[in-house]
C-alpha cells in the first residue's frame, strides 16, 4: 500500500475530523489508532491518518510518538505529512505543537513549515496571525477555557514562538490573496530571515487551497482539517488520485446491536446537546466529584444503563459546567482530575459494549481517545458525515466485531447532534 498523503493527528476526534475532510475532498482515507500492527489488513487508500493521543502530554512524549508515526508513514510512500492539530490551537506555553512541528521537519532535513489552524467551514479563521472563532478573537470566545489546554492568547505567532526553538513568522492574507507565487516569494523572504515556522492567514476556502498547493511542495505542514482540505484538493488537481470513490460500501453497512452515548466534554456545545437529548432519551448525569472519589459512581452508571438500554439508546454523561471543572481542578489537580474522568468514561463505554452496544457516540476529544484505547480498536473506515468534522466510523480489526462509532470534538455539532448521529448509525 503506497499512500500519497500521511497525517499524524494529536487526538482521536481530530483524526476523524481530518479523515472526514480528506474523504469529502476526494481521497480514499483510513484512520488508524496508533501505528498499525503489521498483521492488520488495511484497504488500498490515498491517505492514512494516524491517531495519537498526544495533545495534552509532555512535549518530549509527544515528539517521540509523532516521529515514530512519521517514520511509519514515510515508509509507506507519504511524501508529505500533515501534523493535524485542533482548529482552536489547543496548546499551552508548555505544549507540543512547536516541538512536534520542529521534530517532524528535522527528521526530513529541516526547512520552513507552514502552520495554520484555520477552517472557515467551522468558523475558525486566521487574520494577521490572530485566530478567530466565529468572528471573535479566540481569547474572547467561549472556547478559551478548555479544561486541559486553555487558550488566552489569540496571537498565534506569539503562541508558537513561546514553544519553538526557531523563529516564527507570518504569511499574511494579502500575500495569500495574491496567489501561489506571492506566497512562495513571502516564504522565501522568511527563510532568508532565518524563520523556520510560518503562521499562515486564511479566511476563505480559496486561501486554504492556495496554502495546500504550497504546503504540498514541502515535506511537512501543521494545521487543522482546513489545511487537509487544501492538501486534498491540490492532490486531486495534480491527477495523482486514482479513484473518485472515497466511501466504501463496508463503511456504511448496518451493524445492528444496541446504541449509547458517552459524554465527557464540558464544552458549552456538548452541555446544550445533552439538554436536547434529555427530551428524547434517558440521560444520566454523573457526579464528577464522586467519579474522582472512587468506583461506586461507575458501578451506578453501568447498572443504570443496563436496566434501560434494551429499550433504546441511553446517554451517560460526566460533563460539567466550567465552574465545577475549575473547582475540581483546584482541589485534585488538572491532570489528575482529567485522567480520572477519562478513565471512568472509558470503563463505562467498554462495559456498555460488553453488554451489546455496537453503535456508540462519544463526546469529547480526551474521552474519545480513552474509550477507543480501552476498546482496543485498531482502525476505522470513514463513513458519511453527521455534522461538519464528524463522520460515522466503522471499526476495522477489533475483537468485538463490527461497530459504528462517532467521535465528536466537544465543540462540534448542532443541538440535536446525539439524536442525529444515532439516526445515521444502523
Amino acid at each position: 500500500m503506497a499512500i500519497l498523503l500521511g497525517s499524524i493527528a494529536d487526538d482521536y476526534t481530530g483524526a476523524s475530523d481530518l479523515a472526514n475532510t480528506l474523504t469529502k475532498n476526494g481521497l480514499r482515507t483510513v484512520q488508524t489508532v496508533g501505528i498499525p500492527d503489521p498483521s492488520l489488513s488495511l484497504p488500498d487508500v490515498d491517505a492514512v491518518v494516524v491517531s495519537l493521543k498526544i495533545r495534552s502530554v509532555a512535549a518530549a512524549d509527544a515528539v517521540a510518538a509523532a516521529t515514530k508515526a512519521e517514520l511509519w508513514l514515510r515508509g509507506r510512500g507519504a511524501a508529505h505529512v500533515l501534523y493535524k492539530i485542533c482548529s482552536t490551537f489547543d496548546s499551552t506555553d508548555a505544549g507540543n505543537i512547536g516541538p512536534v512541528t520542529e521534530a517532524l521537519s528535522d527528521a526530513v532535513g529541516g526547512g520552513l513549515v507552514v502552520v495554520t489552524p484555520a477552517f472557515p467551514e467551522t468558523g475558525r479563521t486566521v487574520y494577521l496571525g490572530h485566530l478567530f472563532v466565529g468572528g471573535q478573537p479566540l481569547n474572547e470566545s467561549p472556547l478559551k477555557d478548555h479544561p486541559l489546554n486553555p487558550m488566552h492568547d489569540a496571537n498565534l505567532v506569539r503562541v508558537m514562538a513561546r514553544q519553538s526553538r526557531g523563529a516564527v513568522g507570518l504569511v499574511d492574507l494579502a500575500s495569500i490573496g495574491a496567489g501561489a507565487d506571492a506566497v512562495r516569494a513571502r516564504l522565501e523572504a522568511l527563510r532568508a530571515a532565518g524563520v523556520t515556522t510560518a503562521i499562515a492567514d486564511a479566511v476563505f476556502e480559496r486561501d486554504l487551497e492556495t496554502l495546500g498547493e504550497i504546503a504540498l511542495e514541502t515535506p511537512v505542514s501543521t494545521g487543522a482539517s482546513g489545511l487537509g482540505l487544501g492538501l486534498a484538493r491540490a492532490l486531486v488537481r495534480s491527477g495523482r488520485v486514482s479513484s473518485a470513490v472515497t466511501t466504501t460500501a463496508d463503511a456504511i453497512r448496518p451493524v445492528g446491536g444496541l446504541a449509547a452515548v458517552v459524554a465527557g466534554s464540558c464544552s458549552r456545545a456538548t452541555l446544550r446537546q445533552l439538554e436536547v437529548a434529555e427530551q428524547s432519551m434517558p440521560v444520566l448525569r454523573l457526579d464528577p466529584e464522586k467519579l474522582l472519589a472512587g468506583p461506586d459512581e461507575i458501578a451506578t452508571a453501568i447498572s443504570w444503563a443496563g436496566d434501560r438500554i434494551s429499550a433504546g439508546p441511553v446517554v451517560v454523561a460526566a460533563s460539567a459546567a466550567p465552574e465545577t471543572v475549575s473547582r475540581l481542578q483546584a482541589q485534585y489537580g488538572r491532570d489528575a482530575s482529567g485522567h480520572a474522568i477519562e478513565t471512568a468514561t472509558s470503563i463505562i463505554a467498554a462495559e456498555l459494549v460488553a453488554r451489546g452496544v455496537r453503535r456508540l457516540v462519544v463526546a469529547g476529544g480526551e474521552t474519545s481517545g480513552a474509550a477507543v484505547d480501552r476498546l482496543a480498536i485498531p482502525a476505522f473506515l470513514i463513513g458519511p458525515e453527521i455534522a461538519p468534522g464528524v463522520p460515522v466510523l466503522r471499526t476495522v480489526g477489533n475483537a468485538q466485531g463490527d461497530m459504528l462509532l462517532a467521535l465528536k470534538s466537544g465543540n462540534f455539532g448542532g443541538e440535536d447532534f446525539f439524536t442525529a448521529a444515532l439516526a445515521m448509525m444502523h
